[in-house]
């Protein structure tokens, strides 16, 4: 399709609208868990389905993205995402009761998990390799910048206001975002109409629906709880019958040979434990303030905000230097500054003060900005048109999976530590002992990450043969 016959700015404006309170909705009930709780009398336990829920349909829709996106074209699939999203909005809105408030996230999360494989998708069919990191860099700034605002946002909206009000904030701009999609959007990718198979989308339900439905149970109930133990075995199972599947069909759902590609690979374990870091920091650094300092929840949202700041105005800069210089550097520069940012957050202690945590963690998100949008960049630069949407699938896929399991294990490193250190007489304060070996656990794994950057070997002249080989298919097929 000739860029003349779309506009790029409507298309590129829609999805980041869409895809940001998309992604700002992963975070958003954390804080207001409490009010809620009061409101309509439920449990802790209870209350944290309103999170886990969004994240385990989140995880279910974006392999089945991939196949949505063969099969629909980019205006229908964009449109009926959003109604979705906008509907389960205004139920949870309005719910009388915890049952359907419950339901309203679900019917959120399984418009919102679209969006963002959708946009990924869309961003590398309507931009050439040389101008993808710019434009990749927009979506590092939704990524980033959409969870870490929504503890405070919530967190402030709930001390002033009813929770309600932040479904009601959100519902216009999505009712907004799908009457200008009405009206502008055009389709860009390709529809080749694969066949349904019901078995795959049930296997993959199944397999990603349990493994994150089960290392979230671990991190409330334990890793030796029934609920963990036969959730995670049936989300293992049923992954294997799903990928043995997907190798046998000649169009699978979820293409697995995207890992062939020779970074690829070494690419989504990188983005995975950077992602992981994310989402595990965001509950860890709460936690600790909340628990074991006693600051507000308000205060602990606040003490993200500058590091969101930060990485949503660095987010576009370093897609421009990704263009310009490639991946490699910028990736390894990020994880040092990642590792020792990491290493930093392992001594906290009674004098660990505000300031302390708003800074150290600001310079952690600079160093995070430098690895998710470069290295899923590079990844998906390798991979032909036609594989894009199963790549951008896969690597949302697995960063999801990656922070469900990261948090679970991190909770669980913590609390366990916790425990050991209250029956040692000389450790003070056992909480804080155990949020620190979790943070030495986090600084330990994106070490790892670090060495593993070592190994990649893909330069911006790499792009730009690929972009060349690209060229002289499109010519021969012309022709």
């Amino acid at each position: 399709m000739e860029s003349s016959s779309y506009n790029k700015s409507t298309i590129v404006t829609l999805l980041l609208a869409g895809s940001f309170i998309a992604i700002l909705n992963q975070t958003l009930m954390i804080t207001a868990i409490p009010p809620i709780m009061n409101e309509m009398n439920v449990t802790a336990n209870s209350a944290q389905w309103l999170t886990t829920v969004f994240m385990c349909v989140n995880g279910i829709m974006i392999p089945i993205s991939a196949f949505l996106l063969q099969r629909f074209t980019t205006r229908q699939l964009f449109i009926s995402a959003m109604s979705i999203f906008a509907f389960g909005t205004l139920v949870a809105g309005v719910a009388p009761n915890f049952a359907l408030l419950l339901l309203g996230r679900v019917i959120q999360s399984s418009g919102a998990g679209i969006m963002l494989p959708l946009m990924t998708t869309v961003f590398l069919m309507i931009f050439p390799i040389n101008k993808r990191g710019a434009a990749m860099g927009l979506i590092g700034l939704v990524i980033s910048f959409a969870p870490a605002i929504g503890p405070a946002f919530s967190g402030w909206v709930t001390a002033h206001y009813s929770w309600r009000l932040l479904f009601f904030i959100i519902l216009p701009i999505a009712i907004i975002d799908i009457v200008v999609a009405f009206f502008k959007l055009k389709n860009v990718t390709e529809v080749t109409k694969p066949k349904v198979d019901v078995l795959s989308i049930i296997y993959s339900s199944l397999g990603f629906g349990g493994l994150l439905y089960g290392f979230t149970s671990a991190g409330n109930f334990g890793w030796l709880h029934l609920i963990t133990i036969s959730t995670i075995s049936i989300g293992v199972l049923s992954l294997i019958l799903f990928i043995t599947r997907q190798l046998r069909l000649k169009e699978p759902m979820l293409e697995f040979r995207v890992f062939q590609y020779s970074i690829f690979p070494f690419a989504v374990i990188i983005g995975m434990i950077a992602f992981m870091g994310l989402i595990g920091v965001e509950t860890l650094i709460p936690l600790f303030m909340q628990e074991m300092r006693e600051f507000t929840a308000f205060e602990a949202g606040l003490a993200l905000l500058p590091g969101a700041i930060v990485s949503g105005f660095m987010a576009p800069i370093i897609g421009r230097i990704f263009d310009k210089v490639g991946a490699r550097w910028l990736v390894i520069t990020g994880l040092t500054i990642l590792t020792a940012s990491s290493f930093a957050f392992t001594n906290l202690g009674l004098q660990t003060s505000f300031t302390f945590i708003t800074i150290l963690y600001s310079i952690r998100m600079f160093g995070l900005v430098m690895v998710m949008m470069p290295i899923q960049t590079a990844a998906l630069n390798q991979l032909p048109k036609r594989l894009i949407p199963h790549g951008a699938a896969m690597d949302n896929t697995m960063r999801m999976i990656a922070a469900s399991v990261g948090t679970a294990i991190l909770v669980t490193v913590m609390t366990t530590s916790e425990k050991l250190a209250e029956q040692k007489p000389g450790i003070a304060s056992p909480d804080i002992y155990g949020a620190n070996v979790a943070f030495i656990v986090l600084a330990l794994v994106t070490l790892a990450a670090l060495i593993i950057s070592l190994f990649i070997r893909y330069s911006h002249e790499d792009q730009e043969k690929v972009e060349v080989k690209q060229t002289e298919k499109i010519s021969v097929s012309d022709h």
